[in-house]
């Protein structure tokens, strides 16, 4: 019974082919749209992968047991910010003590970024090179950096607490400010002028993987020079607009989170019952958030492609309509041979699949090598269900859209279609 079904299936699908071979142009029109369709979402769904694994990687950099402290809202946003929000007061590097004393942490560290003087401009670093540029980062923090994950040190040394102490003018720089100002030497031991003040370098950090490929200035985040906190506050006096990375003890993340808020809370001096004046999230939050964003993006461009394929599949509707007219004679004769209604349905079905399948298959060859052209400029990634669920998707078009055609071929009056001129 199984061989005689696959091979009345092998010999409805070899007259498919044939068909197809034989209406080449008509087939290819027919299936424009399913094309369109596949690749879309091929293109859509490497796309938002790609960018969802980069920001992953980018976020989780920082460590996933950390915690991010600001007085503004952490995470990705467009809309303004609220008058509340502007009003809210800084966070202090005495907070950054106090939270480091809890025992759900192992350690807190602040960041203070000085890149702007106080007339809004970038302050700029000069190298010895006599290159200048005002768009490399430039952070206080203290000697507790070395503690946490957010940058890896590839040579020289972390600056001491007596540095810090003693608000010496010492640097580490990042891969990028490496390759601005010292492509040919050893940078360690090396100086560079940070708005009119020599600053020496003593470490190397680690490049780090860039989101949306760097693309240079604040885009790459090894294009940052860190330097101790009162170093940082001599630049730039009485600068206040604190970041706080604080990092949980192993297996305490959620302990942690509760400790610091409530911490917060308390020296902040927020009602009960209030909100937060100030902003906490992790590695985990900030990436489910920028989730939830793509998530809406893919759904309407979804709904785009569906369109595509909509289109494909009313014109496989069509074009087997006018087949079933065109065979009618030839239905009549399959019927007088002994051929039965299944049959003629299952011929013409295999048909319309064969003719979205195959639509679906240049649809994803043509989508994969776009998706490499995109890999040059955008973080592109095919997942496994994206080409499985565009050729399946193709398929069931010709299904859903082919059954109506068939259904009529099928019950045809053999007598009458012999009759049919």
């Amino acid at each position: 019974m199984i061989r005689l079904l696959g091979s009345r299936f092998y010999e409805n699908l070899m007259m498919a082919l044939d068909t197809l071979r034989g209406n080449k142009l008509r087939s290819f029109l027919t299936i424009f749209g399913v094309v369109v369709g596949v690749i879309t979402v091929m293109l859509i769904s490497s796309i938002i992968s790609g960018i969802n694994v980069a920001v992953e990687k980018q976020v989780e950099s920082f460590g996933t047991r950390s915690i991010f402290l600001y007085k503004f809202n952490i995470g990705f946003s467009t809309g303004r910010r609220s008058r509340e929000e502007r009003m809210r007061k800084p966070l202090t590097v005495e907070d950054s003590d106090a939270i480091k004393n809890l025992p759900s942490i192992e350690t807190s560290v602040p960041f203070l970024d000085v890149s702007n003087n106080f007339w809004g401009s970038k302050i700029l670093v000069t190298g010895r090179n006599g290159k200048s540029s005002s768009a490399v980062q430039l952070q206080g923090t203290l000697p507790e950096i070395e503690k946490t994950t957010t940058e890896v040190l590839m040579a020289g040394r972390w600056f001491s607490q007596s540095e810090s102490d003693e608000k010496a003018n010492v640097c580490l720089i990042g891969s990028s400010v490496v390759d601005t100002y010292f492509p040919y030497t050893d940078p360690v031991g090396e100086e560079l002028d940070i708005g009119g003040t020599p600053f020496r370098v003593i470490g190397v950090l680690e490049k780090k993987e860039q989101l949306f490929g760097g693309g240079g200035g604040n885009n790459d985040q090894s294009n940052v020079i860190y330097m101790p906190l009162g170093a940082a506050l001599k630049l730039k006096p009485n600068e206040d607009d604190l970041f706080i990375l604080a990092v949980a003890r192993e297996g305490m993340l959620d302990q942690a989170k509760d400790d610091v808020e409530d911490l917060l809370r308390v020296r902040r001096r927020v009602p009960y019952g209030q909100p937060n004046n100030f902003s906490m999230e992790t590695a985990a939050s900030i990436i489910e958030q920028f989730k939830s964003i793509t998530a809406g993006v893919a759904a309407a461009m979804i709904v785009i492609s569906s369109i595509g394929l909509m289109i494909g599949g009313i014109g496989v509707m069509n074009i087997m309509l006018v087949s079933v007219t065109e065979r009618t004679r030839e239905i009549g004769i399959r019927k007088a041979i002994g051929a039965r209604q299944g049959d003629i349905l299952l011929q013409f079905l295999i048909e319309a699949a064969t003719l979205t399948g195959f639509g679906g298959l240049v649809g994803l060859l043509i989508g994969w090598l776009l998706t490499l052209l995109v890999k040059l400029v955008l973080p592109s990634y095919v997942p496994l269900w994206a080409p499985i669920a565009g050729f399946f998707a193709s398929v069931g078009i010709g299904l859903v859209f082919g059954l109506w055609p068939a259904w009529k071929a099928a019950r045809l009056d053999p007598i009458e279609s012999l009759r049919y001129e």
